[in-house]
């Protein structure tokens, strides 16, 4: 996100709680890059007052159990806020800030990522081929030797094997549980299992969805079957407090790169019935090669980032990030890198 911004003329605070980190980084953005080196947990108000961004992009995962605080913060300031939470409860509950950011005059945006971002994306590109959708089918399986963070891992632990809120034709789930495996163009087929996003619940109130399914899954069917087996273990009742190994986990998943790709994909299907009142189907992948795929989630928060510090739209108050990018303004982001599409 940053090299995206600095390329795009946008100065950058690099804020962070390791000294070494932030100021590396600084010096390979170069002059529009500068270092604040604090908890945004403890701090946040002192430097928001001192060092005055026109934006605040927030990458502090995971964002599962959360809180607002440096949302709120952003609003006692008047700085626009952006985050990339995957969270389902933090994301759909942004909108309680709506009043306070409205009157403060600025922007507050949640989950400005893959999801619901790039999904959203999709759909209102394609809704005009449709009456009303029906079905929408999506996930995403990121290769094995792409980077995958610590809050990540702890935030998918948090719910695998454990029951999930109901929703849309599915009253009873249960993350990463519903195996499948899906077809990839250029990629083959691979395992995928529930995930919890706040897409579950926003999309089919946006767009009238029927019946909706989020998964994701882990390019290794050992890996992913492994971690589905454990998903039964915690159904079960055994007192597995999964997130508590996720540094354990995550070392041992990083042993298998070797085995591995750096080619990841998503996909998103969606049936219903077309304009002319017969069935329809529309099938939409990205695949990414070469470890690009992790450039993927940041797309959102750097169109977004660009236009706030601009003074463009959007307009003041708290929403999810549902079709605020478009999905020409996310392509022509990914054009220059080793990605496809197929529709």
């Amino acid at each position: 996100i940053a090299h995206a911004l600095v390329k795009a003329g946008v100065p950058v605070i690099i804020a962070g709680r390791n000294r070494d980190k932030a100021e590396a980084l600084t010096a390979a953005l170069g002059e529009l890059a500068q270092a604040a080196v604090f908890d945004a947990n403890a701090a946040l108000d002192a430097q928001l007052q001192a060092l005055k961004p026109a934006v605040v992009v927030n990458t502090c995962g995971p964002f599962q159990n959360a809180d607002y605080r440096i949302a709120e913060s952003c609003i006692r300031h008047g700085v626009h806020y952006i985050d990339l939470a995957d969270g389902r409860e933090f994301v759909t509950g942004i909108s309680t800030l709506d009043a306070s950011a409205k009157a403060a005059g600025v922007a507050v945006i949640s989950g400005a990522s893959s999801v619901p971002g790039l999904s959203s994306a999709v759909v209102e590109h394609f809704r005009d081929e449709f009456a009303e959708i029906d079905e929408m089918i999506f996930g995403i399986s990121p290769g094995q030797q792409a980077e995958r963070g610590p809050a990540t891992t702890r935030g998918v632990l948090s719910y695998v094997g454990k029951p999930l809120k109901p929703y849309a034709g599915h009253p009873k789930p249960y993350g990463w549980q519903n195996l499948y495996r899906q077809d990839y163009p250029e990629l083959g087929k691979r395992w995928l299992a529930n995930c919890d996003v706040p897409d579950l619940d926003l999309l089919p109130e946006r767009y009238g969805i029927k019946s909706i399914r989020f998964s994701a899954g882990l390019e290794l069917a050992p890996l992913h079957l492994g971690l589905w087996a454990l998903s039964w273990l915690v159904r079960a009742g055994l007192p597995l407090h999964l997130p508590a190994f996720s540094g354990a986990l995550l070392q041992a998943a990083n042993w298998f790169d070797r085995f591995g790709s750096a080619d990841g994909g998503m996909h998103v299907i969606l049936r219903g019935k077309g304009v002319d009142g017969a069935p329809h189907e529309r099938r939409w992948f990205i695949i990414a090669r070469d470890g690009s795929g992790p450039h993927i989630p940041t797309v959102p928060a750097i169109v977004l980032a660009k236009k706030l510090a601009a003074s463009q739209t959007p307009n003041a108050g708290a929403q999810a990030c549902v079709g605020l990018v478009s999905l020409a303004e996310y392509m022509a982001y990914l054009e220059a890198m080793n990605i496809v599409t197929v529709t």
